[in-house]
């Protein structure tokens, strides 16, 4: 990436409270672009001069035509997301406001002659599969527990390329599958939190029996956000890349993670206990980055006992004196 490459520009990202968002909208504030982050419900989580923060609700049409007027490039985070027992028992929550908020925001960027717009998608678009699975590889085989996820983003991936390929006067746009992310400012409340910050909040409260969803084999691939936010940037000033993983290549058992989380808090007097009946998602999710590394010049600079420490870390100054719940309600 140039340097100079967001120096200057009017970037607007939405979901600037979550996750994502938030690493975000930092880091582009540090590179100099005038940064406008987009909320909903829940309060920006930083402050910078940099930064302007617009509360709007992006399922209203005249919102996503308003927050894009004179802005050169959109990164469209916003989602109603969850984690495993949500998407388990009502997956249709994930259906109709992401469809939605994607819509009216490709068109309102395209009616506002933005240059460029960056979809974060999911790897919940590739089926079950016991390699690594590349960007080529999706088929609208969904793992049965993603198939309203996975069609969702999907069918939201395919807008994309509606505004980017099929039309007289595109709009250039770029399609994020990231791997599972982690790390500072992700969603640490018991109803919305996934995998790592799950386990991490209920190691750091000693919660004992300490049970883990599943039999602890399941294979993911898990990327630090800081790790993940330097790849976004760089893939989205690289002309033409399309669509890409952006992950650590790097398979883990849910196992290694509590592990990890043990070892970097020392607890060494509870044994995890592993619950099949409890509700998991795919069970092996491996992904090839050959055309991120072909594209950039990045490799992941934090391991995951690194990554897992600095989250902890994170975690403990951010909640010594208040817990995710109560945050949460705050809000």
């Amino acid at each position: 990436m140039k340097i100079d490459f967001f120096l200057e520009k009017k970037v607007l990202v939405t979901g600037a409270s979550g996750f994502i968002g938030t690493n975000l909208v930092s880091t582009l504030s540090k590179l100099g672009a005038q940064v406008t982050g987009v909320t909903y419900k829940n309060k920006p989580k930083l402050t910078s001069k940099n930064i302007k923060f617009i509360q709007a609700d992006l399922t209203d049409q005249s919102k996503c035509f308003d927050v894009c007027k004179d802005i050169d490039y959109v990164f469209m985070c916003s989602a109603n997301s969850s984690g495993a027992a949500v998407m388990e028992k009502t997956p249709l929550v994930h259906l109709t406001p992401n469809v939605v908020m994607n819509a009216y925001m490709l068109q309102a960027a395209y009616a506002n002659d933005v240059k460029k717009f960056c979809f974060i998608s999911s790897n919940t678009v590739y089926p079950v599969s016991d390699k690594a699975v590349s960007e080529e590889d999706s088929n609208f085989d969904f793992f049965n527990k993603y198939y309203i996820v996975g069609w969702m983003k999907q069918f939201s991936e395919v807008m994309c390329e509606m505004y980017s390929e099929k039309i007289s006067n595109p709009m250039k746009t770029i399609v994020v599958r990231p791997g599972n992310l982690y790390g500072p400012y992700d969603k640490f409340t018991k109803k919305e939190s996934k995998v790592i910050a799950a386990l991490i909040r209920r190691a750091i409260e000693k919660e004992s029996p300490f049970v883990v969803w599943g039999d602890g084999n399941d294979i993911k691939d898990f990327l630090y956000i800081d790790d993940f936010i330097q790849a976004l940037l760089e893939v989205f000033s690289h002309e033409n890349i399309g669509t890409v993983n952006i992950a650590s290549g790097i398979p883990v058992t849910i196992k290694d993670i509590v592990k990890s989380i043990f070892k970097a808090l020392n607890i060494d007097n509870i044994e995890p206990k592993y619950d099949s009946s409890k509700p998991t998602m795919i069970p092996k999710r491996m992904i090839n980055i050959d055309k991120l590394l072909n594209c950039i010049d990045w490799k992941p600079q934090t391991s995951l006992d690194s990554g897992i420490a600095k989250t902890i870390t994170w975690y403990q100054d951010k909640y010594k004196s208040i817990d995710p719940e109560d945050e949460y309600n705050s809000e």
